[in-house]
């Protein structure tokens, strides 16, 4: 006997609950060993962690576009998965994994051959382009490797079992980890490779995620078909993907947009201002865990109460989860209005950054709930695969109450006034964001045909 879905018929708190908490512990266990991969090249000296930070914009770019096609996966295998149709579903795993091969053999070639003018353009200097080349000829050689598992593991994640690709996330991570020094400084018998040690380090950790990923969807889960191709089904698969996936990759880059101007407009107004913000950010990551891990969930949730032709089981998902980040996020605020001071002086040794930074904590965290509730509204919304609206109301947001609220704010009160338009614009775009939840979701939206 089947056992039933339990996407499709276990409870919605409870269940939403399961599936976040380990996606919690994947995205707090990768951002560990981020730090811990940036504190062994660190140790290098100035000019290797000055390369590696010029590697963020490239490196950003293409784990958006690997972002993108895991969420358009995810929503069509979870409306097809929703219905019941095993075996589509598994046609659209094996297609979008062969076109995730396709693209990324290109990425992976363009890159490897423009690594120079790319990095002379972002103003890289002659010494830092031989580390730099050092480590992005590796990197884009190998970058398959960390794409094909995201995608994957997105197919897992949109059959309701979110613990599995976090445990191969930690697993990777741990493999990373212990790479690092000994390929970095050539601990015991391992060779002494520097800066490109740490890109070998990734490379091996992701080969892991790669073969534990590809073995479950074959073996486990039964998402991949031999031979791959179903020409008659290959060409509109692929354009379903993409019709989620382009909006959703380009939904991903806007955020380093915002951040960009936002820190050309904070540069004029001083150093420690700069300091403050890159500091709140850091701290903001780990604020915004509860939120991103229930987005995650809450994606292949709806998606597959879509295909089941249960749009209101979908709807009441949406709203317990903003309601459930209102509530949370406002007590976290009340956690770190008291300790913001605390904080401020774990960060920084200055009087004036310290000062900066706790305004900053006890004034925008006030906002997270909101914000909480546009990025839910954002995540919903690839898992009804009209990742265009989406796409929308992040550019309304970015382009039309964020910016604008920055420029005035700084306009009148310097840093201050930045700091209160980075809360009125959470504030507004999350209304906006839980009015059209309310009286638009699911029924008033039009889907796409399937």
């Amino acid at each position: 006997m089947v056992p039933p879905n339990q996407l499709l018929t276990a409870p919605i708190g409870p269940q939403l609950a399961r599936m976040a908490g380990p996606m919690a512990l994947g995205i707090i266990a990768i951002q560990a060993f981020n730090l811990v991969d940036i504190f062994f090249i660190g140790l290098l000296g100035t000019d290797a962690l000055a390369a590696i930070s010029f590697t963020f914009p490239v490196t950003f770019l293409v784990i958006s576009l690997a972002m993108g096609l895991g969420t358009g996966l995810s929503a069509c295998v979870g409306q097809v998965l929703g219905k019941g149709n095993h075996t589509i579903a598994a046609q659209f795993t094996s297609h979008s994994l062969l076109l995730t091969v396709l693209f990324t053999g290109a990425l992976s070639t363009a890159g490897a051959l423009t690594i120079d003018p790319v990095f002379r353009l972002l103003g890289a200097s002659d010494e830092l382009l031989l580390l730099l080349h050092d480590y992005m000829l590796i990197w884009y050689l190998t970058v398959p490797l960390l794409i094909i598992p995201m995608v994957g593991n997105s197919a897992i994640r949109a059959t309701g079992d979110t613990k599995t690709p976090s445990i191969v996330m930690i697993v990777a991570g741990l493999v990373n980890g212990i790479l690092d020094p000994l390929l970095i400084f050539g601990l015991g018998p391992f060779p002494e490779w520097g800066i490109q040690g740490a890109a070998v380090a990734s490379a091996c950790s992701w080969l892991v995620a790669t073969i534990v990923g590809l073995w479950l969807l074959w073996r486990r889960e039964r998402l991949l078909i031999w031979p791959l191709l179903v020409p008659d089904k290959l060409i509109n698969q692929w354009r379903q993907l993409l019709a989620v996936a382009i909006p959703a990759s380009f939904t991903n880059l806007l955020n380093p947009i915002s951040t960009a101007i936002l820190m050309a407009i904070l540069a004029s107004l001083g150093t420690e201002v700069v300091a403050a913000y890159g500091a709140a950010s850091r701290i903001e990551a780990i604020l915004l865990i509860a939120i991103i891990s229930l987005g995650s969930v809450l994606a292949p949730f709806i998606s597959q109460n879509t295909g089941a032709n249960q749009p209101q089981r979908s709807r009441h998902a949406l709203l317990t989860s903003m309601q459930f980040i209102m509530g949370f996020q406002f007590a976290l605020f009340g956690l770190l209005w008291w300790l913001a001071p605390t904080l401020a002086r774990i960060f920084t040794d200055s009087d004036e950054v310290a000062q900066h930074l706790v305004f900053y904590l006890r004034l925008v965290p006030l906002s997270y709930g909101l914000q909480g509730c546009f990025m839910l509204l954002a995540s919903a919304l690839n898992g009804l695969r009209v990742s265009s609206i989406s796409l929308l109301f992040n550019s309304i947001r970015l382009f039309g109450i964020l910016l604008p609220l920055v420029w005035l704010g700084n306009y009148w009160h310097g840093e201050t006034g930045v700091f209160t338009g980075i809360l009125l614009a959470n504030m507004v775009a999350g209304s906006l964001a839980a009015t059209f939840a309310w009286w638009s979701f699911p029924l008033k939206i039009k889907l796409p045909k399937r």
